[in-house]
């Protein structure tokens, strides 16, 4: 179970198995995904005041910010794959 949990910054972390998508926040279909899963109460906000650098979009219909970014996101469930 360790091996499937990912810090995201700031003692937040989530289940690397249940991360759909990890994607930057700066186009517009991803700033409307964000405002959606604020509207409908799914958006968890994991930078606490830092620039959001990545978006996980979770398979429970979560939103979550993160202020890693989407290299290192992707780095560490590429390592987590290939052992």
């Amino acid at each position: 179970m360790e091996n499937d949990i990912l810090n995201i910054g700031y003692s937040c972390y989530v289940l690397k198995s249940r991360i759909i998508a990890a994607v930057e926040p700066s186009s517009s279909p991803i700033k409307r995904l964000i405002q959606d899963a604020r509207d409908k109460g799914t958006l968890i906000d994991a930078t606490y005041g830092k620039k959001t650098k990545s978006v996980l979009v979770m398979d429970s219909d979560h939103v979550i910010l993160s202020s890693r970014s989407v290299e290192y996101v992707l780095g560490i469930l590429e390592d987590v794959e290939e052992d």
